[in-house]
């Protein structure tokens, strides 16, 4: 998979992004609201990462989860993507999520990305459904999937026990109806799915 935004290029890993793999989900802050994917020994990454680049090459592939990087520079940004849950007739159940590095929040890029994502979902990958959620807490990762078009499904009180304390818990979903439904809108008001902002 390779795909672009404005800024961005989402694309597949690749054996030469070992290391950033690594670095990436055993940073601290990136993976804070993500204790039960962060790795805690290189054994663990390698053994994953080997795993990623096997599934990449599957025609039936369950893990989209995609390289973030910088266009200008190639810098690694994070990762994002989604993980196959399910195939029915109408089409594959999947759970998307996002993290990036703290460097690049507050510049739209997960916004950018994960519009993107969706696109590509709903239009080349027979997706049916999307699913993907946050802790109340986290309103940056919840205004991202408000300003991609996704609907609150539930509010989970004392979902989870988090960092000393037990947290709610806030799920949202997207319908393959109702992504056609919103890009139906934006075509007519000559808008378009990519694009940035400040999320």
């Amino acid at each position: 998979m390779y795909l672009q935004t404005e800024r961005l290029i989402l694309r597949d890993y690749e054996e030469s992004d070992r290391q950033d793999y690594y670095r990436l989900k055993t940073d601290a802050q990136t993976m804070y609201y993500l204790p039960d994917i962060k790795f805690s020994s290189k054994k663990e990454s390698d053994e994953e990462f080997a795993q990623v680049l096997e599934d990449a090459g599957r025609e039936d592939r369950t893990f989209y989860f995609l390289h973030m990087e910088l266009k200008n520079t190639h810098e690694q940004v994070g990762s994002i993507g989604y993980t196959v849950k399910a195939r029915t007739p109408v089409g594959k159940i999947v759970h998307a999520g996002y993290f990036t590095y703290p460097k690049f929040w507050h510049n739209g890029y997960v916004t950018e990305s994960f519009r993107r994502v969706l696109e590509f979902a709903f239009e080349e990958d027979g997706v049916y459904r999307v699913t993907t959620g946050c802790f109340a807490e986290n309103a940056r990762s919840e205004q991202v999937m408000i300003k991609c078009g996704l609907v609150k499904e539930a509010e989970h009180l004392d979902w989870e026990w988090h960092d000393g304390r037990m947290k709610t818990r806030l799920e949202y979903r997207l319908l393959l109806s109702e992504w056609e439904k919103q890009r139906g809108k934006m075509q007519e008001s000559g808008g378009g799915v990519n694009g940035s902002d400040q999320t």
